[in-house]
């Protein structure tokens, strides 16, 4: 099941003029160049003459661009796009309210939108947790860290929190729920690594002789 798509879309960037050569629509196989994404599509277009635009579209990121143009600027600008889209989703921090519409839409997604919190918002006194869950009050707060991290990662967090209004604890039944996100792992895996990353010791300051 593809996670939700967000908006993303990069916008269309002039190119320096048509390719000599063409391939169909659909190519993949190109390597993930953004956290967020799994999947590459190319499509051409007869239409397009001198721009290039990508978006996400759930697990998968599309790219279009001229019918003519060459692999090689099709593999050139596919990775412009992807860098882009990359830099402009570590940008973004979605609001209090718009995390709660995203937290709504995931509930409806994966959950058949049992999980309904009453309150999803942004706290700055989380530095040991990326996000908690207070059943009882139906409230639900992430962590400031998670700013700047992909949003796939961002949307884990909010599946897990949403988890725990259905299942109080982390038994058997709550990792089941979260085996319908596509990217749990994936994104269990990012956050262990950021974690591990910071009780890596600091080089120590060069001194000067």
């Amino acid at each position: 099941m593809p996670a939700d798509p967000l908006p993303g879309l990069a916008g269309e960037i002039p190119t320096r003029g048509p390719g000599s050569s063409a391939r169909g629509a659909g190519a993949e196989g190109y390597p993930p160049r953004g956290a967020a994404t799994s999947a590459v599509e190319v499509r051409r277009s007869t239409r397009r003459r001198k721009s290039v635009s990508a978006y996400r579209e759930g697990d998968r990121t599309i790219v279009l661009i001229p019918a003519r143009m060459s692999q090689a600027e099709e593999r050139r600008w596919v990775g412009v796009m992807l860098d882009k889209l990359a830099a402009r989703e570590s940008r973004r921090v979605p609001g209090d309210t718009e995390l709660s519409e995203r937290a709504a839409r995931l509930s409806a997604r994966y959950f058949e939108g049992r999980a309904r919190p009453v309150s999803v918002r942004w706290v700055t006194n989380q530095n040991t947790r990326w996000g908690s869950c207070t059943p009882a009050e139906g409230s639900i707060r992430l962590s400031h860290r998670l700013h700047g991290m992909p949003e796939y990662v961002i949307d884990y967090v909010l599946l897990h929190e949403l988890a725990h209004l259905l299942v109080p604890g982390h038994g058997p039944e709550f990792w089941r729920l979260l085996e319908a996100y596509p990217r749990t792992e994936r994104a269990r895996g990012y956050l262990e690594g950021v974690v591990a990353a910071g009780r890596l010791p600091h080089p120590p300051a060069a001194r000067e002789e």
